[in-house]
């Protein structure tokens, strides 16, 4: 048995059809059903939050392996998912954390990825640790500034990145999940492409068929904004600042070839992604989430 934590999210909901396609024994760990429905007719559903550890128990009980995603700052949310794994018996671990846990020093937003994964390596579960770079739907972040008034802010310039599709991300994840040989490895995972702002934005344009102006950040405030548009917590904001400088300073952009060994493909392209979900950047103000 699998069990899916963050299953109603970017990532979780791209691994649940993987898995269902792959024809997997699976659990996902909900806090609201409802938001899960339409993901799965096969998997069975634990209501529970990671918040609360009184409600892991029935969710764990019979779990081989677990799918290990945590959002935000802190490690509370990792420290209960592994205690109620070890209370269960789950033999393995697979943990979304972050590309940024390899930078030295660390950034702030890596320490936070970093003391997750001590907590893991600290347990008595084998665990497998999916280290992402920035994901391709960071570009939805960009809605409320295209709606208001057709522009994208941008706080990195010339820094470059290589941005990875979700979907590629939750490929590999049932790779790991299903198939041996994945035990106490690291896998960093990006795009096959890199980019500055103003080429995503390009090709968001030519998909659409609309320029959209592209508006240089000139203040610490506009640089949250550019991945939290109704703000943020100030560590967490301070975080993004810092996290932003270092991509401005990545003027080549660091890329990886794991996705396409561990899936025998290349990742799809930013284009492809671009096209998927065209409507949400055509008509912003009526984006339904998750696109399809």
């Amino acid at each position: 048995m699998i069990l899916v934590t963050g299953a109603t999210g970017n990532i979780g909901r791209e691994l649940t059809r993987e898995l269902d396609a792959r024809e997997a024994r699976l659990r996902l760990l909900v806090r609201d059903p409802a938001r899960a429905a339409g993901l799965s007719g096969r998997a069975e559903l634990a209501v529970g939050d990671l918040g609360e550890p009184s409600t892991l128990t029935p969710a764990f009980a019979g779990v081989d392996t677990l799918f290990l995603l945590t959002q935000g700052i802190g490690t509370d949310h990792a420290a209960a998912a592994v205690a109620a794994a070890e209370a269960a018996g789950v033999s393995h671990i697979v943990h979304l954390s972050s590309l940024h846990v390899t930078l030295d020093p660390q950034p702030a937003m890596a320490r936070w990825h970093h003391e997750r994964e001590e907590i893991i390596r600290a347990s008595a579960v084998p665990a497998t640790f999916l280290r992402p770079g920035g994901f391709m739907t960071n570009a939805l972040d960009w809605l409320p500034t295209i709606r208001e008034g057709n522009h994208v802010l941008d706080p990195v310039g010339p820094g470059r990145y290589a941005p990875i599709d979700p979907a590629d991300i939750a490929a590999v994840a049932a790779v790991v999940l299903t198939e041996a040989g994945h035990q106490h490895k690291e896998y960093v995972l990006t795009g096959d492409e890199t980019f500055t702002v103003t080429e995503q934005v390009r090709v968001i344009s030519e998909t659409i068929g609309r320029d959209i102006e592209v508006r240089e950040v000139t203040t610490p405030d506009e640089a949250v904004r550019f991945r939290f548009p109704d703000g943020a917590p100030q560590a967490l904001a301070d975080a993004v600042v810092e996290g932003l400088g270092l991509m401005r300073a990545d003027t080549v952009g660091f890329r990886t070839d794991t996705v396409e060994r561990l899936l025998g493909r290349k990742p799809r392209t930013f284009a492809q992604w671009c096209a998927r979900n065209a409507d949400a950047f055509r008509q912003p103000g009526f984006l339904t989430w998750p696109p399809h």
